[in-house]
């Protein structure tokens, strides 16, 4: 197990902690490390354990997501969140992924797709949105073909590969360029397209992709 994904789950409901648990465990490369019912034990456990990727839900007691999520912003924590929500409102949605989640998966399709995100959120990857999420993000931005967006080309490179799911490392491998100028055409693009996060970003470049049948690969 030491080259596990060390997980930890945060969420006030037993049942669906359990039924994560189950399913996470069948997968020889996932680990469960802890569980908390409350935001601040989540952000205790953070600190002491140290998990590769958190699971966390955005409604409970004592703390909603958004304010863990800003607590470990403010704390400049390198955690990588993945947030579970039976909501799909996409101003929550957008909130989280603001304040630095890597993804947002509704619980009545997270089952479907958990294993996969969890994996790809530990190895860096941003945007992780079930269906319905990024249905309803993709529906709050702005559409492309009313509101054309100049990006240069290799902005436009950029976006293609970030919608193609890659870390910012595995961008600037593939364009054989640093991490630090990634980073630099992803403050442009986001500034550009008017948005304020990665995953928002993908849904935007998977309608206009859509809309002309085009593709990020």
């Amino acid at each position: 197990m030491t080259n596990s994904i060390r997980v930890l789950l945060v969420d006030d409901h037993p049942v669906v902690r359990s039924g994560i648990r189950m399913l996470l465990e069948r997968a020889d490369d996932i680990q469960i490390i802890g569980e908390a019912d409350r935001g601040q034990q989540g952000l205790d456990l953070i600190a002491s354990l140290q998990p590769d990727v958190v699971l966390l839900d955005m409604e409970m007691p004592d703390m909603t997501g958004v304010d863990v999520m800003r607590t470990l912003q403010s704390q400049e924590s390198t955690v990588r969140v993945l947030g579970m929500s039976a909501y799909d409102d996409p101003e929550y949605i957008r909130s989280l992924l603001g304040a630095g989640a890597y993804g947002y998966l509704t619980k009545d399709e997270a089952l479907d797709s958990i294993v996969e995100a969890v994996r790809g959120v530990a190895q860096g990857q941003e945007g992780w949105l079930s269906r319905r999420a990024a249905a309803r993000l993709s529906a709050l931005t702005r559409q492309p073909s009313a509101d054309p967006v100049q990006l240069t080309e290799r902005e436009e490179e950029v976006l293609r590969a970030l919608a193609r799911g890659w870390s910012n490392d595995q961008i600037a491998d593939h364009l054989v360029i640093t991490e630090r100028t990634v980073r630099y055409h992803l403050t442009n693009i986001y500034q550009k397209l008017n948005l304020s996060s990665r995953a928002e970003t993908i849904a935007w470049a998977h309608k206009k992709w859509d809309a002309l049948g085009d593709s990020p690969s």
